[in-house]
């Protein structure tokens, strides 16, 4: 038996398409079961998933978080294998059945699949090319250090053995328990067969809030695992420098009324970040040309969010 768990909070637009999904999969249906855990959500969620008959259904009282909710769906679960995928996400046809093939190795405990998107927002567009840089340096490797929930697969027994994900993190729980698995030596794997369409943010707004969010609790994940901050199998490197040079560039522009070498700073330094964002300017005119021309500005302000969310987080690590 597999498992599919889905987590969702006021989820009620998005959870139809998700669960019509997973019911039409190439996967008999006899070979797997799905979990919807609802975590308090306040719209139609709910009333959505009853609709379902053949989806067991939980219920929370309270909201506590998607690693709070997935934990309770491993709990109920009857699979050996355990699938997540999230309630805005839409798998394809062949989802489960290519998510299980890394499986066929005994020493594989988990793997990661890949978003894919219909969205024409130019946002959107762009948050969807953010990833696939980003599978690009995956596909390079023959294990990993980083599973996103979206498209996700693990032994069950492996994730009753550390504990499944730690409800702490309203965020990035998956980073933290990836990494967790790779340092007790679990062998995860990059899997680009097994896609998801997925609902990116798609106004900028969403996308910088999302971004925020992204590094505040990536500096929790990063206190609790410290030499994560060298690199993992997922970041850039390039992102590091960008964070960086964005903050060099805000700085210098702030206080170039004092003095013109302020000015030069702030200037040096955005040229700089230019240099680092070129390889994936070059990447985005290959594929999307429309988000290649707005790609600068974008790359900045998600440094920027970034940066903010990963100087809050960071400081509230320090104080506690």
């Amino acid at each position: 038996m597999i498992s599919v768990i889905v987590p969702g909070y006021n989820v009620q637009r998005t959870l139809d398409a998700c669960l019509e999904a997973l019911l039409d999969q190439t996967m008999p249906r006899d070979r797997y079961e799905i979990i919807y855990v609802d975590d308090a959500s306040t719209d139609g969620s709910v009333e959505v998933a009853q609709r379902y008959p053949e989806v067991a259904l939980i219920r929370l009282e309270a909201n506590r978080g998607q690693a709070n909710a997935r934990n309770v769906g491993l709990a109920q679960a009857k699979g050996e294998i355990i699938l997540f995928t999230d309630a805005d996400c839409e798998p394809a046809r062949d989802w489960i059945e290519a998510m299980l093939k890394p499986f066929a190795d005994a020493a594989v405990d988990g793997a990661k699949g890949i978003y894919g998107t219909r969205q024409t927002s130019l946002v959107a567009r762009f948050a969807q090319l953010e990833y696939e840089t980003r599978y690009e340096i995956m596909r390079r490797q023959s294990a990993i250090d980083f599973i996103d929930t979206y498209s996700a697969g693990y032994r069950r027994a492996v994730l009753e053995r550390h504990g499944g994900f730690d409800p702490s993190f309203r965020i990035d729980e998956d980073q933290e328990l990836s990494f967790r698995l790779a340092a007790a030596g679990h062998k995860m794997v990059f899997n680009p067969a097994a896609l998801v369409y997925h609902q990116h943010p798609a106004t900028l707004g969403r996308y910088l809030r999302r971004k925020y969010h992204i590094g505040y609790w990536k500096a929790l994940v990063l206190h609790r695992h410290p030499d994560k901050a060298k690199g993992d199998s997922h970041t850039p490197q390039s992102l590091k420098a960008q964070l960086g040079l964005a903050a060099l560039t805000g700085l210098g522009l702030a206080l170039a009324p004092l003095r013109p070498a302020f000015l030069w700073l702030g200037l040096g330094a955005l040229a700089a970040f230019a240099l680092t964002a070129l390889p994936f300017l070059a990447f985005a005119a290959r594929r999307d040309a429309q988000v290649a021309l707005t790609a600068l500005p974008m790359l900045f302000l998600r440094a920027l969010a970034l940066g903010w969310g990963l100087a809050r987080g960071l400081l509230k690590a320090a104080l506690t």
